[in-house]
């Protein structure tokens, strides 16, 4: 949709300012960026009521932007996006997407090797040309092939966070039609999973091949494969491709079963079916030519002896069994945590204060944030000394004070794990946050003993509360570092650290299956926005989905609790 397209277009541009050294109107932009996707608004419908000064209503988007926006709606294109790409001819957007390549280093490549792609990049790499250039060595060379072979495993995939708000702007295109009474998304989106292949939509319609048409002609649709009376095959402008299937309402509650998947969860309830005499598939489950039940999902599960089972649990990794037995987990709920443990400010890489991210953060419905700002080591993030961090101390005393509402803001920091596994920061000083989180940052390519040793090293400074990110994966751009999770976990808990769930749709770091493996060690976990802007407290709920699908209950995350329970919680707190 719009948005989408949108948001992109400023991303692109910021990377081009990047390029130029132009300060400031980067961030600009992908404020603005983040503010287009995540807002929910429908931006032409927006538009068409208020014109280009309705705009200024979505975060982050001032009147240059908003104009910028108009532009694009009226001719598919911005002029200053346009002069930009005829001034340096590259895929800024698909190289910056490649592990180490910033839009500084697109430069240095187009001007030394006129490289413009990421295919011209993997074809001078191979040649061995890359590592002739200035400032570029073997070592750089190889990390960039590296990272070309990770983005082709990943190829035909979206964030779920671009999934989602591709799919809200959907749903609210179809819901205007007046003839239809219900959409809902499926498949690997309804299970949250934390990439996306392909949207899957179901509708309930009077009239459905009306609502099939409307579907088909859609702005972000490029191109329908097939279209009937029920069902329609497209592809969107993004490259993803989409489905919409429109069902009766005794049906819906089977179809929305079988089409949220996943197919080896599917493969089990209908193989469990035949066990009991009945057939299932995605018009209900039947004895003989007979419905016993379809409309809703919760009936299905009931006639088959089991609890219902939530979307993000859907996975056959043991649900089924859980089911039957009445053993599954009462899963965290999506408006469950009361604070958010990680928040970057403008002091460091972040771009907003401290007053600012706290009043977004109450507004957001929580109660208490951490401020942690990046520690001195990290000087590309702006890392704080000593003598900023105590000035930063007396700043959220002073807010804490002035504080009308008992929303508290708490003194922490994103402490750097150096090499050897000591604290970019010294005890005398840790001893005065409220809480310390730690994380990796530097020599990502220490072998899985080592690391492992390192991050172990770090959490047994009676100091530390809790891992942040633990395992350093950037989603569709950076693999894990090598780990011994399970190790990490057992010291965890030997030591009282508990592990974040990093929200953000870049990391969600830990994966699922680290999370359940934690869970069932007994670990605690925290779960944090990464917050880098005040709109990122809405990604909380990706985070709360990845939770869910490892299994987690709201007794399991820390920040579930009030401020004060949530300190006396903590590993330094402990009596």
């Amino acid at each position: 949709m719009i948005s989408i397209q949108i948001a992109k277009l400023f991303r692109e541009i910021a990377d081009f300012l990047d390029m130029e050294g132009i300060a400031f109107k980067p961030a600009a932009y992908r404020r603005a960026a983040w503010g287009v996707e995540s807002s929910g608004s429908d931006i032409k419908e927006l538009y068409k009521k208020g014109g280009a000064s309705a705009l200024e209503e979505i975060p982050g988007v001032g009147k240059d932007l908003a104009l910028k926006m108009e532009e694009f709606m009226k001719t598919g294109k911005v002029k200053v996006l346009e002069d930009l790409r005829k001034k340096t001819p590259v895929d800024v957007a698909g190289l910056t997407r490649i592990e180490g390549i910033g839009a500084k280093t697109v430069k240095k490549l187009y001007e030394g090797l006129k490289i413009a792609s990421v295919e011209d990049l993997e074809k001078a790499a191979k040649a061995g040309k890359v590592r002739g250039l200035e400032g570029f060595d073997a070592k750089k060379e190889q990390n960039f092939l590296h990272g070309i072979a990770f983005l082709k495993q990943e190829h035909g995939r979206m964030l779920l966070s671009e999934a989602s708000a591709l799919v809200s702007s959907l749903k609210e295109a179809l819901e205007r039609q007046s003839e239809v009474k219900r959409v809902e998304v499926v498949g690997s989106l309804r299970r949250m999973k934390e990439t996306i292949g392909d949207i899957d939509l179901l509708a309930i319609s009077s009239d459905p091949e009306k609502t099939a048409q409307a579907f088909a002609s859609l702005e972000s649709v490029a191109h329908v494969y097939g279209k009937g009376e029920s069902k329609v095959n497209v592809r969107f402008q993004n490259g993803i491709d989409g489905d919409l299937r429109i069902f009766a309402p005794e049906e819906f509650g089977a179809a929305m079963q079988y089409f949220t998947g996943s197919k080896e969860h599917n493969v089990k309830m209908r193989t469990l079916a035949l066990k009991k005499g009945l057939k299932l598939n995605e018009y209900g489950l039947y004895k003989g030519k007979k419905r016993v039940a379809g409309e809703d999902e919760k009936g299905i599960y009931e006639k088959l002896g089991l609890g219902y089972i939530e979307p993000e649990l859907r996975e056959d990794t043991g649900e089924l069994e859980a089911a039957a037995k009445e053993n599954l987990p009462k899963l965290i709920s999506y408006d469950a945590l009361k604070g958010d443990l990680q928040t970057q400010t403008s002091a460091s890489d972040g771009e907003h204060s401290i007053a600012q991210m706290a009043e977004t953060a109450f507004e957001a419905g929580l109660s208490y944030i951490g401020i942690t700002d990046h520690s001195r080591s990290l000087k590309i993030a702006g890392g704080l000394d000593r003598d900023r961090l105590e000035k930063q101390f007396k700043e959220i005393d002073v807010l804490n004070k002035k504080s009308k509402n008992g929303f508290r803001i708490l003194k922490s920091a994103e402490i750097d794990i150096l090499e050897d596994g000591s604290l970019d920061m010294p005890d005398d000083l840790l001893a005065r946050l409220d809480y310390a989180l730690v994380t990796v940052h530097t020599h990502f390519k220490m072998p899985s003993k080592e690391m492992t040793a390192r991050i172990i090293k770090a959490l047994s400074n009676p100091l530390v509360d809790i891992l942040g990110h633990p395992t350093g994966r950037l989603v569709m751009k950076r693999p894990p570092y090598e780990v011994d999770m399970a190790e990490v976990i057992k010291a965890a808990n030997a030591c009282g650290v508990a592990l974040e769930i990093n929200a953000f749709p870049e990391r969600l770091d830990l994966k699922d299956i680290h999370i359940r493996q934690a869970r069932e060690a007994g670990a605690k976990f925290v779960i944090s926005s990464d917050a880098h802007n005040k709109s990122h407290f809405s990604v909380l709920r990706f985070g709360i989905a990845q939770a869910r699908r490892g299994w987690v209950e709201a007794s399991d995350v820390l920040n579930t609790l009030s401020c004060e329970k949530f300190l006396k919680a903590l590993r330094r707190n402990q009596s």
